[in-house]
């Protein structure tokens, strides 16, 4: 009996050992980050800003790109469908969030009727983000012979990968349009922004040759679940110019350039020299970049921010962002509450230069967790036609005041402070 006994005790302490060492794997970063402020030595218009971009992200800025903003689903999702419906050979898609509802029935029937047409359709899906998504979309997309893919399915010898996610938005169609922004597959995308049931988000559909990059993003995700590269002309046909915007599309994680994300905003804001305008639906900056943002208001930036109001699908991370936001309204940032529905939009625009677009949350999730991408295009009528964008969406928010947020009740104070220490994982 005591050797049985001895025999569980052991059992049990190794099961606890490996519970607690696939814990800590799951909520540490594997690589260093960034913990120094970034010394401000150049604004965005001077040409060392965008070689920095190109040197220190990765991919270099490319001339001749067009990309257009589209708001909401009914503009987002009807234009996604019609770029698969006119596939011609290839379509590559990763998504986080893909669920049940119509709107999933619809892209699953796109995707088969081209798979079945002899498209090669490859779908890469979150393990997590997905697991709303009911079977019979599933199954239905395999015999027509959709190639699908759940990104970090966790099996017992790579728990430690399961925090990891992709939270990637990259649709490319032929190689040669391409999708990214916000949107994710789900019913809560539908309509106009017009009620709490229907979110404001917005997606961008882009031509040039940035969709390569766009495409490379893609490939790399799918050669490290699947082992295969897809390469050849059918998914990076030559590009043409399609306009005259500079873009670069650019990817962070954990993996390898964890901190590729937090970098380009920390440095984007450093160089920012008249305004930032930030949409960001998930909002808990790290002390780093509340530095950062408070130091451009205070050399005289028009910093302005929204974020979600009281309809938001996550209300602990609105706890812990609203927790941090003394340093940023003491240095004169302005910051603003979307009320009429759930603010989805992740775009940051700065000088009326810059836009960053993409995936990319402003949490510390998004900056070393996730896999993420973003799309940075340089133009000055893009970026002026964003800011129009953003202003909309400021006459339907709640602006925050110092005085306000100083004297909020005390029990929210408490539980913002306790939601604040679960920053990391937000």
């Amino acid at each position: 009996m005591m050797k049985w006994t001895y025999l569980w005790i052991v059992l049990g302490t190794f099961v606890a050992t490996l519970a607690g060492v696939l814990l800590f794997l799951n909520l540490t970063a594997g690589e260093k980050q960034i913990d120094q402020k970034l010394k401000r030595e150049y604004a965005t218009e001077d040409p060392q800003f965008r070689r920095s971009l190109s040197a220190l992200l990765g991919p270099q800025i490319l001339d001749g790109n067009h990309a257009e903003e589209l708001l909401n689903g009914d503009r987002i999702f009807p234009a996604m469908l019609a770029a698969i419906r006119e596939a011609r050979r290839t379509i590559t898609f990763e998504t986080y969030i893909y669920w049940s509802g119509t709107i999933g029935h619809e892209f699953a029937e796109a995707l088969s009727e081209r798979a079945s047409a002899g498209v090669k359709v490859h779908l890469l899906l979150d393990w997590v983000g997905s697991s709303k998504m009911d079977d019979d979309s599933l199954e239905t997309m395999r015999r027509a012979g959709v190639e699908i893919v759940r990104y970090h399915k966790p099996h017992w010898w790579n728990l430690s990968r399961l925090n990891n996610r992709t939270h990637r938005k990259l649709l490319v169609v032929d190689g040669e349009l391409g999708f990214t922004g916000g949107v994710g597959i789900a019913d809560q995308w539908r309509g106009t922004a017009q009620d709490r049931e229907h979110w404001r988000d917005t997606h961008f559909r882009v031509r040039g040759p940035v969709v390569a990059q766009m495409q490379a993003v893609f490939i790399d995700n799918w050669t490290k679940a699947t082992g295969d590269v897809l390469h050849g002309e059918a998914y990076f046909p030559a590009l043409q110019s399609s306009g005259g915007q500079p873009a670069q599309m650019f990817s962070s994680s954990p993996t390898g350039g964890s901190e590729s994300m937090h970098l380009m905003y920390l440095m984007a804001i450093t160089a920012a020299q008249r305004s930032i305008h930030l949409s960001s639906s998930y909002f808990v900056p790290d002390e780093l970049a509340v530095r950062a943002l408070a130091d451009a208001a205070r050399r005289g930036v028009k910093v302005q921010i929204i974020t979600p109001g009281s309809e938001i699908d996550a209300e602990l991370v609105r706890r812990a962002s609203r927790s941090r936001w003394g340093p940023l309204l003491e240095a004169g940032v302005q910051i603003a509450e979307y009320e009429p529905t759930m603010y989805h939009c992740k775009v940051l625009v700065v000088d009326e230069v810059l836009v960053s677009v993409g995936s990319t949350n402003f949490d510390s999730r998004s900056f070393r967790l996730n896999d993420e991408a973003n799309l940075n295009v340089l133009d000055t009528a893009f970026a002026r036609r964003q800011v129009e964008v953003f202003n909309d969406d400021l006459k339907r928010s709640k602006p925050i005041t110092l005085e306000a947020w100083r004297h909020r009740p005390w029990r929210e104070k408490l539980v913002e402070q306790l939601a604040s220490l679960l920053g990391s994982q937000l």
